[in-house]
């Protein structure tokens, strides 16, 4: 009787049981990570507890004057300490002398809960701490081959791959209805990698903060802003900080949709203008 109670009780914690608060695990982040639209939290993606897991799936398209971006990818959450993440972005130009312009770049993502609890730990102002790493490999450059571009080195990146590194600190403060995020990333990503690592104007990683503030309308939409500092390491690209305006829908634990204004500043010195337009991302799972 025993034995069976005990892999009945095993069982149980082998299924997701979607036990977290609705929104508590973020959206996706458009490098594969759970948080907010272009910064990482230290949420833990999925509803599985600390006795379960959860997981996710998204889709995320970013649409300027110039330029798109599709990513995709999968999230697992792992008893809300853990969470392993693989995305995959697409980047096209749609402008002429960039538009057969197609990246595509591959990002793995590790997080670790290393601190504190954003939910459940309301009588004390210690956050949720999490640290992370994503390696990013970048895939090449397409759609540029007349002009004898095929590599992100051939723009002035010192390599197509690399990694970035964070500490992310989250408090969700009920009685105010308030998110609040800091994170602190060391990288060397030009476009996040899509313009590869390094370059003429600087190859050494630099600690570049990322702040994000969502207020909770009501248990299934919560609005929001995001700032994302960033490096500027190629001469052929002016690289501008990231920001967004957010609006997020929570239906039920299993999908959510988020949409913005994203202002992501200058892309190359080839499309001289400041990147700006609709984010939209779906992300389903449990």
């Amino acid at each position: 009787m025993q034995r069976a109670i005990v892999t009945t009780t095993t069982a149980a914690q082998a299924r997701p049981e979607m036990g977290k608060f609705l929104a508590t695990g973020g959206v996706s982040q458009v490098e594969g990570a759970g948080g907010g639209g272009i910064t990482p939290w230290a949420l833990i993606s999925g509803y599985g507890t600390r006795d379960s897991w959860g997981a996710n799936a998204h889709y995320t398209y970013i649409d300027t004057q110039d330029y798109k971006l599709n990513s995709y990818g999968v999230a697992v959450g792992i008893a809300d300490r853990l969470e392993l993440s693989l995305a995959t972005q697409e980047f096209k130009g749609s402008l002429a002398p960039l538009n057969q312009l197609n990246i595509k770049q591959d990002i793995l993502g590790v997080k670790l809960k290393v601190a504190g609890d954003a939910v459940y730990e309301q009588d004390s102002w210690m956050p949720q701490v999490a640290v992370g790493i994503l390696y990013k490999r970048n895939k090449g450059i397409g759609g540029l081959g007349a002009l004898g571009v095929t590599n992100v080195k051939q723009l002035g990146a010192k390599d197509d791959h690399g990694y970035d590194y964070y500490v992310a600190a989250t408090k969700i403060l009920f009685e105010q209805s308030l998110l609040l995020n800091g994170t602190l990333r060391a990288t060397r990503a030009n476009q996040m990698g899509l313009l590869g690592f390094g370059g003429d104007k600087g190859d050494s990683m630099r600690l570049m903060p990322e702040m994000s503030v969502a207020y909770l309308v009501n248990r299934k939409l919560a609005l929001g802003a995001e700032y994302r500092r960033k490096p500027h390491n190629l001469g052929v690209d002016n690289e501008k900080a990231y920001y967004d305006a957010f609006v997020a829908w929570f239906p039920n634990k299993h999908v959510s949709l988020t949409a913005a204004y994203a202002q992501l500043g200058d892309i190359t010195v080839f499309n001289p203008k400041k990147q700006h337009g609709l984010y939209l991302s779906l992300q389903t799972g449990f």
